[in-house]
């Protein structure tokens, strides 16, 4: 019983930061919403932020699961680390908790939607990380600090994807794929 009304409210509050985002959520709205009085979700948790951590805990996990459905341990880590950053930003733009955060941060720079952003960026920066350590360790690819590694091919993913497409063309999955495997891991010099 304890347990249905805690997953109720953590659906209530999802809802609520999705529709109307962090700043606008209040605890009235969700206990309105999960259908029960504002004190139990007290009992559940102390206060907004900490049920907003809780939330943002399981959408960075269902974001993590998304990029392992995709990793093929008989690929290489060009094509892994491809699959992967493509799948995360796919599952970031269609979950709609992270479009909101996203827009919010964008448009009002509410701290708590900045704070929840960074925090995903980390987490992908730091999944990235430990498959580039793997990758390095089976001397893939050469050894350097895999999480400057991964920060800088999450921005370059990030910049193929969205930045280039704001210049009026967006690029297809396999353009991306040439590019990042040109930038990334083949360079510029002849």
């Amino acid at each position: 019983m304890a347990s249905e009304r805690k997953k109720d409210i953590i659906e209530a509050a999802t809802k609520s930061f999705t529709l109307f985002g962090y700043k606008a959520t209040t605890m009235d709205q969700v206990a309105k919403l999960a259908n029960v009085g504002k004190g139990t979700i007290y009992t559940f948790f102390k206060n907004k932020e900490e049920l907003f951590e809780e939330i943002l805990r399981t959408l960075i996990q269902e974001m993590k699961e998304a990029a392992e459905t995709v990793i093929d341990p008989g690929s290489s880590f060009h094509e892994n680390v491809h699959r992967a950053l493509f799948e995360i930003l796919a599952f970031r733009t269609k979950h709609q908790l992270a479009v909101k955060l996203f827009q919010e941060e964008k448009e009002m720079g509410t701290p708590a939607a900045a704070d929840a952003l960074r925090k995903m960026e980390d987490a992908i920066v730091s999944y990235i990380a430990s498959q580039a350590k793997e990758a390095m360790e089976r001397e893939e690819i050469k050894k350097t600090d895999p999480e400057i590694a991964a920060f800088v091919m999450l921005k370059l993913y990030i910049t193929l994807i969205v930045d280039w497409e704001r210049r009026g063309r967006a690029l297809s999955k396999e353009e991306i794929a040439k590019l990042f495997e040109l930038y990334v891991f083949t360079g510029l010099s002849q």
